[in-house]
């Protein structure tokens, strides 16, 4: 009775695709973390442009958790980063309009990558099944490979 090896390797070899799936789900999870980061953000700024006016004092960072005051020459003067290494000087409502569609896109990106985190999920729950499935077969097999023996005996 030499078929019970195939069982076994199955079951390694899912065990496998589980860890891989499961590692996938993990980096996607992770890039869902920094995508809200990001739009937590761009948050902040839509914010401190709508409530800042020319002649606000502001806080700039240096880095290094550092800090300057400084005050807002001209609100109608915001540059705003459009990708690519390339920044574009706005007016306040026009800047906010970019942030704004910086956040769509940021938010149709994290859909995007939660359904694939669901689609990775609903794929590792098949798998675990079946490997449950293929333990259990294994199990019956021995008991019946035991009770075979047990009868030989007599």
């Amino acid at each position: 009775m030499g078929g019970g090896g195939g069982g076994q390797q199955q079951l390694q070899e899912l065990s496998q695709q589980l860890q891989e799936l499961q590692e996938q789900i993990e980096a996607l999870e992770g890039e869902v973390d920094d995508l809200q980061q990001e739009k937590t953000e761009v948050d902040e700024a839509i914010e401190a442009i709508e409530t800042l006016e020319t002649g606000s004092t502001v806080q700039v960072p240096l880095g290094g958790d550092a800090y300057l005051r400084a005050e807002v020459q001209d609100i109608d003067e915001v540059i705003v980063s459009l990708g690519g290494g390339y920044a574009a000087e706005q007016e306040q409502g026009d800047a906010v309009d970019t942030l704004e569609n910086k956040k769509e896109t940021l938010d149709d990106r994290i859909d995007e990558v939660n359904e694939e985190i669901a689609e990775l999920e609903t794929e590792s729950e098949q798998l675990e099944q079946k490997a449950q499935q293929l333990q259990q077969q294994q199990m019956q097999q021995q008991m019946q490979q035991m009770q075979g023996e047990e009868e030989g005996d007599e």
